[in-house]
């Protein structure tokens, strides 16, 4: 491929394969001056591969890359520094012992007087990175651990900008962000576009690309498959072009729940939840909707036992119980799949069968002591039932994709076989195939007859998924609707507490 005027950074032909496997196969990739540009696809498809070789993580087994249209050879991180290409992940690379000023300045040569850091000329040159992206607010003294999510995600850019990057690389920037803070995020964004900076942008929220994005490149299985503009396309041809299928076919079909009442609710009340009461049948799937804050995360919390209720009562199969604890609630039925899976559904450094044994101790010891085949044996199955792509048992959890990371807790649960399973935002930061396998996991456990609670901040997530829909607001229900035919207008006026309006 020759090159084309006018990309300030270009993969040309980029391959690269691990044991034999291609992760890449040719990858062509342009990327203009002044553009903030999609990179989209499924796990798997190669994004991070790509990502780790423009960054100099990795060396291409194949192809080259060009700078201003000449090619250049980054063997390290600091190369591509050095060539103003940066990363910024989603675990950002704060240093919280240390001050924003000294994160701002980190990797650069500090300033000094005799011999000894000048802090009043590094507190300067701090300032003047944090006011080019109108965050002047941000205390350059203060320690980088005490700012929220979106600070420090600013520090990190103003470090960017500091090295003087002109390509800056966004992985998941949002993920722990509230939607004020990524409001905040996109303005910088654009600012950094306007003073020709180049961003490459990678996210599963589609509708943040949409919001933001000039354009977008598809990969699928290590490919490129497509680079257009966003305004040429629309969401349903980007997912569409993503997975090799029709939106259409993301969600599984509907079924009839026509048992008995698993799961039944009456008055419940906690610190935001006031007094909620709902049933959910055997093989039914139960969507709950509601802006931040309603208290539909409270809600399922109070239900699996890891909040206190002050108020009402909950019946598993017509048995009314007590929640003390997450573990009284499981050996009661009841099964919750955290929001937050890194911090609070696995431990990262653990192994996969680990991770699913600790939660099924019972069927994984014989004689009260802990059996290794039966930890593998359970292990390999639910690697197997629920497709979690891996090397085997013995990897470490942290080492795989978000979505099979999502898995995996899942497994550990499901191990339990619980009549009642709740999900917090099951499919969060998660890409679109991955979507569909859980989307069908949920229905297949339904089939079985498990009463599942599916609470999601995405309302065609709810529509398509679930059979009813509960909205909350301000800590109650403020609607219930069938979720075949539901209409997104109507269910966030419920979220709104307007629907009588």
């Amino acid at each position: 491929m020759e090159h084309t005027n006018g990309h300030v950074l270009e993969a040309q032909a980029i391959s690269k394969h691990f044991d034999g496997v291609f992760a890449l196969d040719g990858v062509d990739l342009q990327i203009r001056p002044g553009e903030i540009h999609a990179l989209l696809g499924e796990n798997g498809a190669g994004k991070s591969t790509l990502i780790k070789v423009l960054t100099g993580v990795y060396a291409p087994d194949g192809g080259r890359i060009l700078l201003d249209g000449r090619p250049i050879d980054m063997r390290t991180v600091s190369d591509a520094h050095h060539a103003g290409v940066v990363a910024l992940y989603q675990e950002l690379s704060i240093v919280p012992s240390i001050t924003v000023a000294e994160n701002i300045l980190l990797g650069n040569d500090m300033p000094t007087r005799g011999g000894i850091v000048d802090r009043a000329r590094l507190h300067r040159t701090a300032r003047e990175q944090l006011e080019r992206l109108n965050q002047q607010h941000i205390p350059v003294t203060k320690m980088a651990g005490r700012l929220t999510p979106v600070q420090q995600t600013m520090v990190a850019v103003a470090r960017a900008i500091a090295v003087r990057a002109r390509v800056l690389i966004l992985d998941e920037p949002t993920a722990s962000l509230t939607d004020h803070e990524i409001q905040d995020l996109f303005r910088v964004l654009r600012t950094l576009r306007e003073e020709g900076v180049a961003v490459l942008y990678v996210s599963h929220r589609l509708e943040e690309v949409f919001a933001l994005c000039d354009r977008a490149t598809i990969m699928r299985n290590g490919q490129v498959v497509s680079t257009s503009d966003i305004e040429a396309t629309s969401i349903n041809e980007v997912i569409s072009t993503m997975v090799g299928r029709s939106t259409d076919e993301l969600y599984p079909a509907r079924a009839s729940a026509t048992g008995e009442p698993v799961l039944e609710v009456e008055g419940l009340t906690g610190r935001r939840v006031q007094d909620v009461s709902l049933q959910v049948r055997a093989g039914e799937v139960l969507g709950v909707g509601g802006l931040a804050g309603s208290g539909r995360s409270e809600l399922l919390r109070i239900l699996a036992g890891a909040q206190r209720r002050s108020g009402g009562e909950v019946r598993v199969a017509g048995r009314t119980i007590e929640h003390r604890s997450v573990g009284a609630a499981l050996q009661q039925g009841i099964a919750l799949v955290p929001e937050e899976r890194r911090s609070q559904g696995v431990v990262l450094s653990q192994s996969i069968a680990e991770n699913i044994a600790v939660g099924n101790l019972r069927t994984v010891s014989r004689w009260g002591l802990t059996s290794a085949s039966r930890v593998n044996s359970l292990a390999r199955r639910s690697i197997g039932d629920l497709k979690i792509k891996c090397r085997g048992p013995q990897q470490a959890v942290g080492q795989l994709s978000g979505g099979n990371q999502q898995k995996v807790v899942l497994a550990k649960f499901l191990a339990r076989s619980p009549d009642v399973l709740l999900l917090d935002e099951p499919t969060r930061g998660i890409d679109v195939g991955t979507k569909a396998e859980i989307y069908g996991l949920i229905r297949s456990l339904a089939a079985r007859g498990t009463a599942v609670v599916v609470v999601s901040s995405e309302l065609p997530e709810l529509i398509g998924l679930a059979d009813r829909i509960v909205l909350m607001h301000e800590g109650r229900v403020s609607g219930e609707v069938p979720a075949d035919g539901a209409d997104e207008e109507q269910l966030l006026r419920y979220c709104y507490g307007r629907a009588d309006r």
